[in-house]
């Protein structure tokens, strides 16, 4: 059993929703003008329990880990990638770094299952183990296995938070993880796995053929159980998968916001949901992107995107992009004067 308690997680506060959104309607500007803004303030607002909420800092956290099932040509990038890009965060070069200094976020890194050792005092080192097995041929992982790189996320979630972050941006770095999310959407939704599966970080047509062939045949293998979690997880999973499915179990269990990143982090959420079903109330999806299956997972959490800017990247960059229009609507709450204070006449006066 996961060493994590989730019924600590509570419901949101649904009587500061109520509270703010009457307040909102007080607000210079006709009533429902601020469109979904208004909406994701009241969220926000029954979240964290507050009239005035706060995302301001972010936290970042970015999972790395590599996928056996790379052995089966099921990817562009050859394995070495995952380590490759891990060094590049570390340097500050990739696209997430640009965007949490740009947002002013805490960014940590965290290797979770990368294939080789990586010696750097700046990434977080809780490596579960080297890699996942290749699922077309045998478990990903085993069951204790995905309950720890669980575990490792919730924790390293909580001490984000004990940092100082308000909301919670989840990331992931795994060369193939496009085909262990595309597995496990699968199973959870029952859809067919040609329709879910994408070019991931660039396949040919004939590499998405095979790659939905290779998939389909793993998942009659491994025949994971829909209606657990941790199965379908330890069968076809990734360990950063994993792992962000702890961080936002975390988030939850603080009542912080958890901005939800693309397609890959997406399905964390969905499992983070099976875990706890009141997990899904501290998450927003941040974006569209533009993997075939990350439509059918938001719709499957109930979830509908708030930015569509045909992103297939990852490392949490679409949630980051995000994040302004979130603080944008608390800066609403706490800086917008009401007609009464501003001295402005409401509607029929």
């Amino acid at each position: 059993m996961m060493n994590i308690n989730l019924d600590t997680i509570p419901k949101v506060n649904e009587e500061t929703g109520t509270l703010v959104s009457d307040y909102i309607n007080t607000l210079t500007k006709p009533i429902g003008s601020l469109g979904r803004l208004e909406k994701l303030a009241i969220e926000l607002a029954k979240i964290k329990g507050e009239q005035f909420p706060s995302v301001t800092p972010p936290g970042v956290l970015v999972f790395a880990a590599d996928h056996g099932i790379t052995d089966e040509g099921v990817s562009a990038y050859p394995k070495d990638v995952t380590e490759q890009m891990v060094r590049n965060f570390l340097q500050g070069g990739a696209a997430i770094n640009v965007f949490s200094r740009e947002i002013g976020a805490f960014l940590e890194i965290v290797d979770i299952g990368v294939a080789k050792d990586i010696d750097d005092e700046q990434l977080i080192n809780k490596k579960v183990r080297y890699g996942t097995a290749n699922f077309f041929r045998e478990d990903a992982m085993t069951r204790e296995e995905a309950e720890k790189a669980i575990e490792i996320g919730y924790e390293q979630g909580l001490n984000l938070i004990d940092k100082g972050a308000q909301c919670l941006i989840l990331g992931e770095m795994g060369i193939g993880n496009t085909s262990a999310s595309s597995a496990i959407l699968a199973v959870l939704s029952g859809q067919d796995v040609s329709d879910l599966v994408g070019i991931g970080t660039g396949l040919t047509s004939e590499g998405l053929a095979r790659k939905a062939e290779i998939i389909k045949e793993s998942i009659n293998r491994r025949n994971p159980n829909r209606d657990d979690a941790l199965d379908c997880l330890a069968k076809l999973g990734g360990l950063e998968i994993a792992g962000m499915t702890g961080a936002m179990l975390a988030g939850a269990s603080r009542q912080v916001p958890i901005l939800v990143d693309g397609f890959i982090c997406t399905v964390s959420a969905l499992l983070a949901s099976k875990l706890s079903s009141n997990a899904n109330d501290y998450m927003f999806v941040m974006h569209q992107s533009a993997e075939p299956g990350h439509k059918a997972a938001i719709s499957l959490l109930g979830k509908e995107p708030i930015l569509d800017l045909n992103l297939r990247l990852g490392e949490g960059t679409g949630a980051a992009l995000g994040f302004p229009i979130m603080k944008a609507a608390t800066l609403m709450l706490k800086e917008m004067a009401t007609f009464e204070s501003a001295g402005v006449s409401t509607k029929g006066e």
